[in-house]
């Protein structure tokens, strides 16, 4: 079973910054992709940003230029530094990863959410 723990929500005022951590842990052969979305009250969840193991990143058009995701190979781990923040901005923030996992001599795809972490930005 693979867990996600996410940290670094909270409040803020507009302009400020925060980053957002999430860490992977159970038994994980690899993770293939991480990311971050986000959904704020009576919205859709949205994808914020990913990055897959190769490197590549994907960003929601909102956020461009103002939030960069990185991850932390040996820790499993993956951030998402939050500068220039806006109020539309808040939201619950969701980490999220697409990992292979062992089962019995072979092995399958999952994919894990974390339990949310609540970014909060005054005007």
């Amino acid at each position: 079973q693979v867990q996600l723990v996410e940290s670094g929500g909270g409040l803020v005022q507009a302009g400020g910054s925060l980053r957002l951590s999430c860490a992977a842990s159970g038994t994980i052969l690899s993770i293939n992709a991480m990311g971050w979305y986000r959904q704020a009250p009576g919205k859709q969840r949205e994808l914020v940003a990913a990055l897959t193991s190769g490197g590549s990143t994907n960003y929601a058009d909102s956020v461009k230029g103002r939030f960069t995701i990185s991850r932390d190979n040996a820790k499993n781990t993956v951030y998402l530094q939050m500068n220039s923040l806006k109020p539309e901005d808040t939201a619950a923030y969701y980490c999220n990863a697409d990992v292979t996992v062992p089962a019995r001599g072979t092995y399958y795809y999952a994919e894990a959410w974390g339990q949310g972490t609540q970014v909060t930005v005054s005007s």
